[in-house]
């Protein structure tokens, strides 16, 4: 048996039984992994998955067994890498990050170019997803971290998360748009009798923004939604409706042409999240990102609570308004 076997039985289940799809991700050819599959059958004994034909029609019972020992043992091979490279001072490797759209594009290029500019043999792999596809990634996909905002309490599945900093939502709205004659924030009552663009999230009947609206009894007219804050102030500029997002997104210059407002005091405060897995041992590079992010947060505290040494007391997050003036690594 070899890490190369578990890490193809791995990745066949990851794919979706899928031998091609697999073979691709893990740079093989489908012969050559199929080989190391029935080779693995062979030493255990049994086989792994129900076949028909030629086809893999789903997972033994047997292989579910083995493919969690499997997750475990590449997870710990992994760990001893990472930890081997720290102690050797090798600076070289590849960061995979997977986060929302908003981060991608308004909070994370400051840092990644001072990540960039200490490690410059640090591959950044950054994989923007939808809120519901960021831990999906962290679980399935082998991502080092997870950026991931809520409303609400820490995301409880998928890792240790560690609260980064807290924004609020503002409105923008064409200077033309009843609201943009206020000088104040809109009430929840306001803004429902109005057509609303805002995240995909918001359509959700958990969202924060339904029940925060659903407490006032009134409805919103959520009229569009987008992953991608740049699409909001696109169908904003279009007269679709008023963008609700959040306050990261918004530039100075880029954003003159539309009417900046607080969003409706009710709608809660959010964090954002790292989400990183349990018990993982994180390359220097990965730790520096994550000081730049959270800089209230002890490194040697946060390494101690991922080897499971220490329970989690975080400190207090910054506002963004604090932590962006300026984010530095």
């Amino acid at each position: 048996m070899t890490l190369t076997q578990l890490r193809y039985l791995v990745a066949i289940a990851d794919a979706g039984l899928n031998i091609t799809l697999a073979a691709e991700r893990v740079h093989a050819t489908q012969p050559g992994l199929s080989k190391q599959l029935k080779q693995l059958e062979d030493e255990l004994g049994f086989q792994l998955f129900v076949r028909k034909a030629r086809s893999l029609e789903g997972i033994a019972p047997a292989g579910e067994q083995v493919l969690q020992h499997a997750r475990r043992i590449l997870e710990e091979a992994g760990n001893i890498r990472s930890y081997a490279a720290n102690e050797r001072g090798e600076h070289s490797g590849r960061l995979l990050l997977a986060t929302t759209h908003t981060q991608a594009r308004y909070v994370l290029p400051p840092v990644i170019a001072e990540i960039k500019r200490r490690f410059p043999q640090v591959n950044v792999d950054l994989q923007a997803a939808g809120d519901a596809e960021v831990l999906q990634k962290l679980a399935q996909d082998g991502a080092d971290l997870a950026l991931i905002s809520t409303a609400g309490p820490a995301p409880h599945d998928g890792g240790v998360a560690i609260p980064l900093y807290r924004w609020r939502r503002v409105l923008l709205v064409p200077r033309t748009h009843p609201l943009a004659g206020l000088d104040r924030a809109p009430t929840l009552a306001e803004l429902a009798r109005h057509p609303l663009i805002s995240y995909e999230s918001s359509t959700r009947a958990d969202s924060s923004l339904q029940r925060t609206f659903a407490s006032e009894g009134v409805e919103p007219q959520v009229a569009m939604t987008a992953r991608d804050a740049n699409l909001i102030k696109t169908y904003v500029r279009a007269g679709l409706g008023a963008g609700l997002l959040a306050e990261m997104a918004i530039g100075v210059r880029e954003d003159e042409d539309l009417r900046l407002l607080p969003a409706p005091e009710a709608l809660p405060e959010c964090i954002t999240w790292a989400v990183i897995p349990r018990g993982r041992v994180l390359r220097e590079y990965a730790l520096a990102l994550l000081h730049a992010l959270a800089p209230q947060i002890d490194r040697r505290d946060l390494r101690r609570v991922l080897e499971g040494n220490q329970e989690p007391h975080w400190p207090v997050p910054p506002t963004w308004t604090e932590l962006s003036q300026p984010i530095s690594v």
